[in-house]
């Protein structure tokens, strides 16, 4: 004799944390982020800085422009989602959805949101203070998290 009522299916939990599929373990705080970000910038700031002393061009700003694209995009769209600085502080970029690598298309779609949340006095950086998922602004445009990498391991390092 068949159940008058199908099981029941298992709800998704109570925490904010959680998608189909998706990562549900702890976030990045700001502070490691902000380390991450400062090692990155001292990284691709000092040799562009010094070539803008030495040369006294404004292409120099376009140069920055395209080193930081190629910088981000190669690291954060890599298998292991870290960039330098990001290894050096132990946190890394994950699909929001699968929790696997963002890929390339979107490492470029995120470093072009960096530029965005940087416009209005960094509020776009500071939005993940209040966000239930500790995303900036250029996390929810790419639907990416950042994580440290006790809770998701890094399989390889370009």
């Amino acid at each position: 004799m068949s159940e008058p009522f199908p099981p029941a299916q298992p709800s998704p939990p109570t925490n904010t944390r959680w998608t189909p599929g998706g990562p549900t373990g702890p976030r990045a705080g700001f502070w490691r982020r902000f380390a991450a970000i400062f090692i990155d910038g001292l990284i691709i700031g000092v040799p562009v800085g010094i070539l803008a002393a030495a040369v006294h061009n404004d292409a120099v700003s376009a140069l920055w422009i395209v080193v930081g694209l190629l910088y981000f995009t190669y690291f954060e769209g890599s298998e292991s989602g870290q960039t330098v600085g990001k290894r050096a502080l132990g946190i890394r970029v994950i699909d929001f959805a699968s929790g696997g690598s963002i890929g390339y298309g979107r490492a470029a779609l995120r470093w072009i949101g960096r530029l965005l949340s940087s416009i209005p006095c960094y509020l776009g950086y500071l939005w993940m203070l209040w966000d239930n998922e500790n995303q900036t602004w250029h996390d929810k445009i790419a639907n990416d998290v950042v994580v440290p990498t006790n809770a998701y391991p890094v399989t390889s390092w370009p």
